[in-house]
């Protein structure tokens, strides 16, 4: 441990504290890169739905909103109608182009690996911190103690 700069148990403890938060906020922005992507990927789609069935969509408005024409086509129909209702939960704002979210699907790809490599150093940094802990209480008789004070709060509990 003297290694890695800890020379006292509270040092480890703080250590392990900071390591575990850092590990859960690359954890968290991962989820939230993937979940962002995953929306990237279904507004491509709804773009692209929109554009292939627009002229359809056009034909069927000319056609006076035809029964038979809606029978006739309404796989492209339902695929310009799930496009609208996309763009509509987009509060108010516009439709990004095909660029913009290629390229911010890009970017979150980037932050993603960057944030996983760290992510996987992290937690075998913890992984390693932890089992010195573990040691060190051992030792220390630490987590012994804890066993005992928490089976004494217990009893006076059950009074």
């Amino acid at each position: 441990m003297k290694e890695k700069g800890v020379d006292s148990y509270e040092n480890l403890v703080s250590l392990t504290d900071k390591l575990t938060s850092r590990f859960s906020e690359l954890s968290d922005s991962i989820k939230a890169a993937e979940k962002r992507m995953v929306e990237i990927g279904a507004l491509q789609t709804h773009i692209n739905n929109y554009s292939k069935t627009r002229k359809t969509y056009e034909a069927y408005r000319k056609s006076g909103y035809s029964k038979k024409f809606f029978e006739e086509h309404r796989d492209e129909l339902m695929l310009h109608k799930a496009a609208k209702q996309a763009f509509d939960q987009l509060d108010g704002q516009k439709v990004p182009s095909r660029q913009a979210l290629h390229e911010e699907f890009n970017r979150l790809l980037v932050e993603k690996k960057q944030a996983y490599a760290e992510y996987r150093q992290v937690k075998k940094e913890i992984q390693e911190y932890l089992i010195a802990k573990q040691a060190v209480e051992h030792i220390l008789g630490i987590d012994r103690h804890k066993r005992v004070e928490e089976k004494k709060q217990q009893k006076e509990e059950q009074r």
